[in-house]
């Protein structure tokens, strides 16, 4: 356990950032899952309007230290590849 008054500052306020990181992390999960569920039900449209907002979440989730770049490049690489396959 820490001693010091710094340290148990650190502790509570990672503990705060890790709530709010997971929740960041899961959003982006749930928006990601709904392009794939659209491509699934080959929807372009659907995929396609989805996917829009997907990329903006994966895009802030970059932008606030949640998730590395080149993943966030990588996912939507291949979601994009999946609504192009749809035609």
């Amino acid at each position: 356990m820490a001693n010091h008054k710094s340290a148990k500052t650190r502790i509570n306020r990672n503990a705060k950032r890790s709530m709010i990181n997971g929740a960041r992390r899961s959003r982006v999960r749930t928006f990601v899952k709904k392009v794939e569920a659209a491509v699934e039900a080959k929807d372009k449209t659907l995929a396609q309007g989805a996917f829009i907002v997907a990329e903006s979440e994966l895009m802030k989730a970059v932008n606030k230290g949640v998730m590395h770049r080149n993943t966030v490049s990588r996912t939507i690489a291949r979601l994009s590849a999946k609504i192009k396959a749809l035609q």
